[in-house]
């Protein structure tokens, strides 16, 4: 969330910084929506001074003797006025925190324009694509092939976008996010944590899916909501915190299931694992100062790409432009995998940072070694997605006979097991 006082600073800056993301000048509406509030604050405190002299020259005239009729009629007239502007302060405030809720942040000078991801920036290609000498096919068909992946059994318990996976593409999956796990808290200082799946409006406010994307969400229907990603829970483990400065950086990484309703993708990857409503996903947040945010968002990305390296998937690095950086972000990598059966690279890691943005909807702030509590900076990466991963092994591991040779990492965690066959 944005601060007013910034805005009032330098309205031409802010509006140039939204217009970077296709919207249009809103410095005015805001800014007089605050003077209107600061208007109603000022007069109720002259209310309040008022009342206050009135009531001490009523004291005096009682002490004298003297009527007091009129001044206490004046009084009632001031409270009356002070009743009206103690309903309209809050409710000019609550109308501009709305406001403000609903602006994305602004864009890091280094995100190139564009309006998106056609536009974004190639950062780094790692890995040579493995050279077939067969037709690559697409996971849904190998899976399907192999028998251990059934989407029709998942659409008659949920419907589309679901998947069943058995045997040892199951134990696969499982064997990929417990080795991403392993790696992130290791070998590079994330604390594991568990986290609820569900939280409340205040948690989703928080991290800006909310109110925003709530069409994206999944609700209950005792008014909670099934995360989107980890993030969202690890970053609120901070709401309403002011830490030691000493405490920073706080990084921590949860393997869990995510949920979304893919509201906006109708017609979008329908066959497979790409897009589903249910996936799992590893997640990386870190929570910093406002010095070391830029470093931590180069760290958090090379330990989202130390995953794909491992498993010597190949990738490349991508700066999002200014269209297709995420209502959060300052600035996002995504982290694309080669995926040989569409013969395309597929997102499979985001990383952002978001300074402040977070930390203000959320009140977390840290207590430096001189001065006032000042608002932490929060990032997040997924560190990666557990079923694109799976998706990639599928696809750059596959042998013309349909059998999948398990990567040399993962196969400490299948118990040894070199190749996937048919069932």
């Amino acid at each position: 969330m944005h601060d007013i006082k910034t805005i009032r600073e330098d309205a031409a800056q802010f509006d140039a910084g939204l217009a970077r993301r296709g919207i249009l000048p809103l410095s005015h509406e805001l800014l007089a929506l605050d003077e209107e509030r600061r208007a109603a604050l000022a007069q109720l405190q002259a209310l309040q001074a008022a009342r206050n002299a009135l009531a001490k020259r009523i004291g005096e005239a009682k002490r004298a003797k003297a009527d007091t009729v009129e001044l206490e009629a004046e009084g009632g007239t001031l409270r009356s006025q002070m009743e009206a502007l103690e309903a309209e302060a809050p409710r000019l405030d609550g109308l501009l925190r709305e406001m403000l809720a609903a602006v994305p942040n602004l864009l890091d000078e280094s995100v190139p324009d564009g309006t998106d991801e056609t536009q974004n920036k190639l950062e780094k290609l790692w890995g040579p694509s493995r050279e077939f000498a067969f037709q690559p096919k697409q996971h849904f068909e190998l899976g399907e092939a192999l028998g251990w992946m059934d989407f029709a059994a998942a659409a008659r318990l949920a419907g589309s976008r679901f998947t069943v996976l058995r045997g040892p593409l199951a134990r696969l999956e499982r064997a990929l996010g417990q080795f991403m796990l392993d790696i992130h808290t290791t070998e590079h200082g994330y604390d594991e944590t568990m986290v609820p799946l569900l939280v409340n409006d205040a948690a989703m406010f928080g991290t800006g899916q909310l109110p925003k994307f709530a069409e994206d969400l999944f609700a209950t229907t005792d008014g909670r909501w099934l995360i989107p990603t980890a993030e969202v829970a690890l970053t609120n483990l901070v709401a309403g915190e002011i830490l030691p400065a000493a405490q920073l950086p706080l990084r921590v990484t949860a393997l869990t299931p995510c949920f979304r309703a893919e509201a906006g993708s109708a017609g979008r990857d329908v066959r497979g694992m790409l897009r589903q409503h249910q996936f799992t996903k590893v997640e990386l947040v870190s929570i910093t100062t406002p010095e070391a945010s830029e470093a931590e968002h180069e760290r958090m990305t090379r330990a989202a790409e130390a995953v794909l390296e491992r498993l010597e998937l190949p990738y490349r690095r991508m700066l999002l432009c200014a269209g297709d950086t995420g209502f959060s972000a300052v600035k996002t990598f995504d982290l694309e995998v080669w995926l040989p059966g569409q013969g395309t690279y597929r997102e499979i890691s985001s990383c952002s940072n978001t300074r402040g943005f977070q930390a203000r909807r959320m009140n977390a702030r840290y207590r430096p070694a001189e001065g006032k509590p000042d608002f932490v900076h929060t990032l997040n990466g997924s560190g990666v997605a557990v079923g694109r991963a799976l998706i990639a092994v599928l696809e750059n591991y596959q042998n013309e006979d349909g059998s999948i040779t398990i990567p040399a990492a993962l196969r400490p965690y299948m118990g040894g097991l070199a190749r996937i066959t048919a069932t």
